[in-house]
């Protein structure tokens, strides 16, 4: 038989003490901004994917507002924007309104909801900037997206509209995707040569 170890009982290494620093001392300013820069960041990402998740919502509702073949008509997005776009929030409401009682201050969700209502209308009047859904190749590149990834949609055209002057409409971005750049070069090189037959 084996003889049996009787020595010393092993003993786990100590765990290390905390230092406890002098609240003034360089060490506990320089704690105290590492944690200051990390809470900053956090609040960043937060931020961020917050402003993401409404990107993606606003650049969803017009991905879902796609015909099934061909494009959309001017009169067409307006008739999206103003019957469905700035509609959306009515029934919410309406609802925070009835449940409101006479004499009482409107609650914090309703002056929300309508503080987003007439800010989002006052843009409607000035100009809107949505994806530009009446041209071929714009509409084609959009049905590609995988609703996801936000930065697809910078590589799309964008035009302005407003509810001051429905029938026209300003590029306010012509896009930076391949095919959108080739039929940018071709309507310039067009009108160059237009230009110079005068």
């Amino acid at each position: 038989m084996a003889p049996s170890k009787t020595g010393k009982a092993t003993t786990t290494k100590s765990s290390k003490k905390e230092k406890i620093f002098h609240p003034q001392s360089r060490k506990a300013d320089q704690l105290s901004r590492k944690a200051l820069r990390k809470e900053k960041l956090v609040s960043l990402v937060s931020n961020r994917n917050k402003k993401h998740d409404m990107l993606a919502d606003f650049y969803g509702f017009f991905y879902h507002s796609l015909p099934a073949e061909g494009t959309l008509t001017l009169e067409e997005l307006h008739r999206i924007i103003v019957d469905v776009w700035l509609k959306r929030y009515d029934e919410e409401l309406e609802i925070e309104r009835a449940a409101r009682r006479k004499g009482r201050p409107k609650s914090v969700k309703e002056s929300k909801l309508e503080e987003l209502k007439l800010r989002e209308s006052e843009q409607y009047r000035t100009g809107f900037e949505v994806i530009d859904l009446t041209h071929p190749e714009n509409v084609a590149l959009f049905q590609t997206w995988d609703q996801k990834e936000v930065a697809f949609i910078d590589l799309l055209r964008f035009i302005r509209i407003s509810s001051a002057s429905p029938a026209t409409f300003v590029v306010s971005r012509p896009g930076k995707h391949l095919s959108l750049i080739k039929d940018e070069a071709a309507i310039q090189s067009h009108s160059g040569d237009m230009e110079l037959d005068s």
